[in-house]
């Protein structure tokens, strides 16, 4: 099974300072020219023991691998990284006396991999720590090679911009069945390519190779799933091209049954000779998985399998209506074909994992029947453990939460993601708002550290970070650079790791200075170099507000603002006071020069640009977070609740309930999430990414509600950095009474409060030794560990 460890292997002192750090292992790879084309290896290496052992094994690969022992797949990865962190598993595997045989598959995509996958060249390394380096160590042992035949990729035909990778097609007639247990020809010796090297020890290295770091993530979710009702089956017309519409009439009802059997309880179904069929399937939620399927006879018989988030109404654009209507919509599916081979018992997996709603599937027979043994996935994702609870007088609150945690579960992999099905690439924006969620939902927080530890990484020598990560294809959004500061301080006050927190600072250092450099004498700031996306607000370019990519951006500004002011706590916590002197001093200068220059006295509200031509909701709950005070926080508080603003969509939102929490005005948040409530009416099962039409319809960066449910709703919220303290602050807006818990480093935090003749009052429990404060109707009482009513008397917790 895979485990984690804390510290990399082969640390340890060695004769040489320039050995620090060498594996005894090397990189290898299969014989030969070096060929930079979409391919799949096997590597094979006997070997025996004399004694029963568990042994720790080491693997990485590039890009991806799965490793077999004596033919049972016992992992899958690296974890996703980059080269200069580039990720190995650990393995410990108890294995009995006697000849074993362990196998690892290895593809390389190259151009064709999905974006988020960076790359070197096809490689392997395995080391085991307990055995002697000939036993299994690559360049060491004499592992063999071939290359596996019958697999070939294609880029997919997608709709707007599409991340993903190619998809396979596996030919049965062709592909090297039995690999995975070291059968069949044509195994050659591998050769060395590298030294294996950690990327903590080793001093001195080419650059330009990969240096090894150990996985910071539990295994992925490898679930086996029979799932789905066919909703409609089709005959096909063999001449018939292109994308089919749903139509009821073509529907074949009596043939669903027998659908339903094969996907459900794996009972086998067969096709007759020369058939083409088409089935649309409801997984009946939306779901991440490997599709695969198990076929017999059927000698060139192929079998797709597409996945689709929602149909579509049309060939172009995104519209797709209600998600639970197909009738005369388009497919549109993306996905893999396996090809019979005409054997008994085939077992066909897709080598990547797909995301959505529907399966279509299209099975093409040729001169003899089919029969499909299994058809199903094996659903992946991080394996989240949500333990927090949420419920309140108004029943639509708690509606949203299995939706938004579904979403946060799909877009949790071996990184988080922006969406699984068109990007599967992370990016600050979003993921800053999925750590929210995940602080308030699970105890697990090893996500959000890797995270902002791979962001950090992502910086280049502007000093600003990619505004995603890992990809091969760069990308800048010098807000998202920003918003990772605030994820930091976030993280510095959700969780309880000083020391992580203060190894981040040099970026956060970095980061300021970069957009710095930009502030003119006037006290503003320029557009930075990139793409300065803020919201995709309908009327603004790209999601750039005015003057935003080449100009002085009132937005900005602000941002810049409070962005320093959350800085300035991180260096108080870390020791320095003098950097945080400078940081709020530069925060009030840019402030007063934001105050100046977007003020429009007539609408009492701040411009997003100098000629005062666009207002937006943006510029007034940034001006607040940023701690705008006087007359014009009393006008623009006003402004934003009355006047007609550029209104923040889905993403952005989250900005404006923080602004309406400052203001007390909890009711503006309710009353904006109708958008939220109208999810499961529309047949949705995930959040969508933006106001219809959408692209796409899982995008967790739309999960912040649940924060919201229990850090403004319930008011509960870290009071000093490491949750050390608590302050809780319910706002409960027209709610008569809300319940929650969720997790704290210490335990569980409880409140149940209801709001009886304008008072609120009820209990809370805090976990260990947390103490804390309950702030209601203008007072503060002291809150200690335990459970305590609250509410009740004139000044104490009972």
């Amino acid at each position: 099974m895979k485990i984690l460890i804390a510290h990399d292997p082969f640390n340890e002192s060695k004769p040489g300072w320039f050995q620090l750090g060498r594996w005894p292992a090397h990189w290898i790879a299969a014989a030969g020219p070096l060929e930079l084309e979409p391919r799949a290896w096997a590597f094979r290496r006997r070997f025996s023991l004399a004694v029963r052992t568990t042994v720790r094994l080491h693997v990485s690969a590039d890009e991806r691998y799965e490793l077999f022992i004596d033919g049972a797949r016992v992992g899958r990865g690296p974890e996703r990284g980059d080269i200069e962190q580039w990720c190995f598993d650990t393995y410990d595997l108890d294995l009995a006396a006697g000849e074993h045989v362990a196998v690892v598959r290895v593809q390389w995509l190259g151009a064709l991999a999905p974006v988020s996958q960076v790359s070197v060249r096809p490689a392997l390394v395995v080391a085991a720590e307990n055995l002697a380096a000939e036993v299994l160590n690559t360049g060491e042992a004499v592992w063999e090679c071939k290359r596996l035949t019958g697999i070939a990729w294609s880029k997919p035909a997608a709709r707007g911009y599409y991340a993903c990778g190619a998809k396979v097609r596996i030919d049965g007639a062709a592909f090297a069945w039995g690999f995975e247990r070291g059968e069949g020809g044509g195994w050659e010796p591998a050769v060395r390519i590298a030294q294996a090297v950690n990327a903590s020890g080793y001093t001195e290295y080419p650059s330009g190779l990969w240096r090894l770091r150990a996985a910071q993530l539990p295994a992925m979710r490898d679930e086996p799933r029979s799932i789905g009702r066919a909703v409609h089956v089709e005959e096909v017309p063999p001449d018939a091209t292109g994308d089919r519409p749903v139509l009821a009439a073509h529907h074949r009802s009596a043939e669903a049954p027998t659908w339903d059997a094969l996907l459900q309880r794996d009972q086998a179904l067969t096709i007759a000779a020369n058939r083409r069929m088409r089935v649309v399937v409801d997984l009946g939620d939306y779901y991440c998985g490997f599709s695969e399927a198990v076929l017999s006879r059927g000698a060139g018989a192929s079998v797709t399998v597409g996945w689709a988030e929602g149909l579509w109404e049309n060939e172009k654009g995104w519209a797709k209506g209600n998600r639970d209507q197909l009738e005369g919509k388009l497919v549109g599916a993306i996905g893999d074909t396996f090809v019979a081979d005409g054997k008994p018992g085939r077992r066909f997996e897709a080598p990547w994992w797909h995301a959505g709603r529907y399966l279509e599937i299209v099975v093409q027979t040729a001169g003899e029947p089919l029969t499909i043994d299994r058809l199903g996935i094996r659903e992946t994702g991080y394996p989240h453990r949500f333990v927090a609870e949420f419920a309140s007088s108004d029943p639509r609150l708690a509606a949203v939460v299995p939706l938004a945690l579904r979403t946060l579960a799909m877009c949790s992999h071996e990184t988080y993601m922006d969406c699984p099905y068109y990007e599967q690439l992370m990016y600050i924006g979003d993921t800053r708002l999925q750590a929210l969620v995940t602080y308030v939902s699970s105890a697990d927080d090893r996500l959000p550290r890797k995270a902002l530890q791979t962001f950090d990484e992502s910086r280049q020598l502007s000093g600003l970070t990619q505004s995603r990560y890992p990809t091969r294809d760069r990308q800048i959004i010098p807000p998202f650079s920003l918003w990772w500061i605030g994820m930091i301080h976030d993280y510095a006050y959700w969780r309880d790791d000083a020391a992580f927190v203060r190894a981040r600072m040099p970026g956060v250092r970095t980061v300021l200075d970069a957009i710095g450099a930009t502030l003119g004498a006037d006290g503003l700031l320029s557009a930075p170099k990139g793409w300065n996306f803020q919201d995709w607000v309908p009327g603004w370019d790209a999601g750039v507000p005015i003057d935003g990519a080449a100009g002085v951006s009132g937005l900005l500004a602000w941002q810049y603002a409070w962005v320093l002011r959350q800085a300035a706590d991180l260096e108080e916590l870390c020791g320095e006071p003098d950097l945080a002197r400078r940081d709020r001093a530069l925060a009030q200068r840019v402030s007063a020069a934001a105050s100046a220059a977007f003020w429009d006295e007539g609408r009492g509200l701040f411009a997003d640009d100098c000629a005062k031509t666009r207002f937006s909701e943006h510029s007034q709950c940034l001006a607040l977070l940023a701690g705008i005070d006087g007359p014009k926080r009393a006008r623009i508080s006003e402004g934003l609740l009355t006047q007609e603003l550029d209104r923040t969509t889905i993403y952005f939102s989250h900005y404006l309930f923080e602004a309406y929490r400052l203001l007390g005005r909890t009711d503006r948040i309710i009353e904006r999430m109708q958008l939220w409530f109208d999810h499961a009416a529309n047949g949705l099962k995930t959040l969508i990414e933006m106001p219809e039409p959408t692209r796409s319809d899982c995008h967790a960066w739309g999960a912040h509600p649940v924060f919201h449910y229990h850090a403004t709703l319930l008011g509960i919220r870290p009071a000093s950095p490491g949750f050390a303290t608590v302050r809780i602050e319910p706002q409960l807006g027209p709610l008569v009474r809300a319940r929650g818990s969720m997790p704290h480093p210490q335990g569980l935090i409880t409140v149940d409060v209801a709001c009886e003749n304008g008072q609120l009052t009820g209990t809370v429990e805090l976990p260990g030794t947390v103490s804390g404060t309950w702030v209601a109707g203008g007072r503060s009482i002291a809150l200690r560990p335990g459970r305590q009513d609250v509410g009740r008397s004139a000044g104490q917790a009972h």
